[in-house]
């Protein structure tokens, strides 16, 4: 918006640099150009003002395809007043002279006139083409379309407005044909999803399959394992039993050897002893037949007194006494001959 002092009656402007300002006085176009700034007599000067700067301006055209269904498309055109004189001379940009404000709304006119023609370019490729092939087509056709459009039409270029760019941000069908439109689909990756969740489960039945496997394989291996041991010990317990019973033997042989040899040597030793007593019992007879018998009795009466501790009484007859004596001189006697 210009900015408009007073001084006076003199009136002085002073415009955005992005604001290109018409001067007239008595229907002649005196200044044209951005960012003027000069003094002015109002009774007598007309002042307008076109914006240069960059517009956005949304859209949003409703239409049916080729098919019957309502499609939806949302966007915006991006343009700029490229030559300010041509469109000052269509529509009124005039502004207040005492407060710089524009008196009517000349860019909602531009702004009408540019979605009617949007809308026209945009039912027109919409109803050309069925629902499904516009929905795989996407924005970008659309706007290729709408970018043709506005660059082909004369009468923008006659006013003055450059269409920069326009931008489609969806295309999109009622909520009804869109959930329809998405059943199949929805219900094929659906499908995909089962499919993969059958197929995981069996690639997990598969394994706990394996697993089970395994297991019954290692019970048995240690079954296997275990009969082996249980064989293995109990030929163990023979073997030692066997050579216990084998030890045992020799054992007992080894203590009968020893029996018998000292058995043998006892027995040796007695008849040795015994022949040796027998012996000297047979020399001490052999003495003893020489002997007398009175002699041989008193000899025994010897051995006898030798073998008694305790005589209560002793008989001594007459007889036996003069015998003995009588015996004894005769073989003094026969002696001493």
């Amino acid at each position: 918006m210009a900015e408009i002092k007073r001084m006076m009656w003199m009136r002085h402007l002073r415009s955005e640099p992005t604001a290109h300002v018409l001067r007239y006085r008595k229907g002649r176009l005196l200044q044209s150009g951005t960012g003027l700034a000069f003094w002015f007599y109002p009774m007598n000067a007309a002042v307008a003002e076109v914006p240069t700067d960059g517009r956005e301006l949304p859209f949003l055209v409703h239409g049916k395809s080729a098919d019957f269904q309502d499609v939806a498309v949302q966007g915006e055109i991006h343009y700029r007043i490229a030559n300010p004189e041509a469109l000052a001379g269509r529509i009124d940009f005039s502004i207040d002279l005492a407060t710089g404000r524009v008196l009517k709304n000349p860019l909602d006119q531009v702004a009408t006139m540019l979605t009617g023609q949007c809308q026209q370019a945009a039912v027109q490729r919409v109803t050309g083409v069925n629902i499904r092939e516009l929905l795989v087509e996407g924005p970008a056709v659309i706007r290729a379309h709408l970018e043709a459009e506005f660059r082909d039409d004369a009468r923008l270029t006659e006013m003055g407005i450059e269409v920069v760019t326009v931008r489609v941000a969806a295309v999109s069908p009622t909520a009804e044909l869109e959930k329809a439109l998405q059943t199949p689909t929805r219900e094929q990756l659906q499908q995909t999803a089962d499919q993969a969740i059958f197929e995981r489960r069996a690639v997990a039945v598969e394994k706990e399959r394996a697993i089970a496997e395994n297991e019954l394989q290692s019970q048995i291996e240690l079954a296997r394992r275990e009969e082996t041991l249980i064989e293995q010990q109990g030929q163990n317990a023979r073997r030692r039993a066997e050579e216990e019973a084998a030890a045992e033997v020799v054992g007992a042989e080894t203590r009968a050897k020893t029996v018998r040899m000292g058995a043998e040597a006892r027995a040796e030793q007695i008849r040795l002893v015994e022949g040796a007593k027998v012996a000297a019992e047979g020399d001490r007879l052999a003495e003893y037949r020489e002997l007398a018998p009175e002699v041989i009795l008193g000899l025994a009466a010897q051995e006898l007194a030798g073998k008694l501790t305790t005589i209560e009484h002793l008989n001594v007859t007459p007889d036996m006494l003069a015998t003995g004596l009588a015996n004894l001189l005769q073989r003094g006697e026969g002696a001493g001959g």
